[in-house]
């Protein structure tokens, strides 16, 4: 039951989500669009945790906790994320990054 899908094959999945959520981070101009891609790559992140834990400890719940607080840092990451972009938007009518490039009001 273990050996139904190499460990190779989920670290590629989850290096390949990390790419394109590294791509999506890094190329758009919306924040909201980087704020998605920085969730993609949270996730890559925690199926490289839960592939770790389960063919190297099962026995262990490491692997789970870890994914768990990774969770947890993703959705208060997402709040933060958010509000910040609403507040931006409502001070400067905009939620492109390049336009927001300054803390003057």
């Amino acid at each position: 039951m273990i050996n139904a899908v190499p460990l190779s094959a989920v670290l590629t999945i989850a290096a390949a989500l990390f790419c394109i959520g590294l791509f999506g981070a890094m190329s758009r101009r919306n924040a909201v669009s980087i704020l998605m891609g920085v969730e993609l790559m949270l996730n890559s992140v925690n199926i490289n945790l839960v592939a770790f834990w389960r063919y190297l400890q099962p026995d262990l719940i490491t692997g789970q906790v870890f994914a768990i607080f990774v969770i947890t840092v993703a959705a208060a990451e997402a709040a933060v994320g958010l509000a910040m972009v609403i507040a931006i938007y409502r001070s400067r009518q905009t939620v492109y990054i390049d336009t927001v490039d300054s803390m003057k009001g």
